[in-house]
């Protein structure tokens, strides 16, 4: 069984192996911490933004990527802190449209199979899953709950407690010998 571990720690300064960052399939990335991993991890990061132009990365997908190693230069003092694998979880079509249920679930099954061969292949033993993209979103902000219309165009974002944390747990509990940290914000409470 995975051990699910709530924390408010930078998700960039964790020793994980494997980092999960939610993302879209439009190729925008808004959230600040996204948009640092996009200088930290180029590689990731191009592979990711060529995936969304030519239309292969799909909502309610899994992009893994294996990093490539820095074997000299300035890099190499931190590498070892580095993680080895970025999966991009799709969650949503555009940066300003909210998580939902069906996009979520399909992601994380998506994550859970190709987990489970990492798991038993190449040993990875401790991943970290960044929650805020999952959390706060754009279109929280511009919806306006007095208009009908409102609500029609812009899908209720989900709830963390009621709706994400749920789901995470019910389809990333059950991997084996695995350590899973959730990097959350500060206002949320563990």
């Amino acid at each position: 069984m995975a051990s699910l571990q709530l924390t408010h720690n930078p998700i960039l300064n964790s020793s994980a192996q494997l980092l999960i960052l939610p993302v879209n399939s439009a190729g925008l990335l808004l959230d600040p911490i996204l948009t640092r991993a996009k200088t930290l991890y180029p590689d990731n990061y191009q592979r990711y933004y060529r995936a969304c132009c030519d239309g292969s990365l799909m909502v309610g997908s899994c992009l893994l990527h294996k990093r490539i190693r820095e074997q000299a230069g300035l890099s190499v003092s931190s590498n070892g802190n580095q993680p080895s694998y970025i999966a991009n979880l799709v969650i949503s079509d555009h940066s300003y449209h909210p998580v939902r249920v069906r996009w979520l679930t399909e992601a994380l099954i998506d994550l859970r199979q190709q987990l489970t061969t990492l798991i038993r292949y190449q040993g990875i033993r401790h991943i970290a899953l960044l929650a805020r993209p999952l959390i706060y979103n754009h279109s929280r902000n511009e919806a306006n709950p007095s208009t009908n219309e409102s609500l029609i165009t812009n899908a209720l974002p989900l709830d963390w407690h009621i709706d994400i944390l749920p789901l995470i747990t019910h389809y990333l509990a059950n991997l084996p010998k695995l350590r899973i940290d959730i990097h959350v914000p500060r206002d949320v409470a563990i």
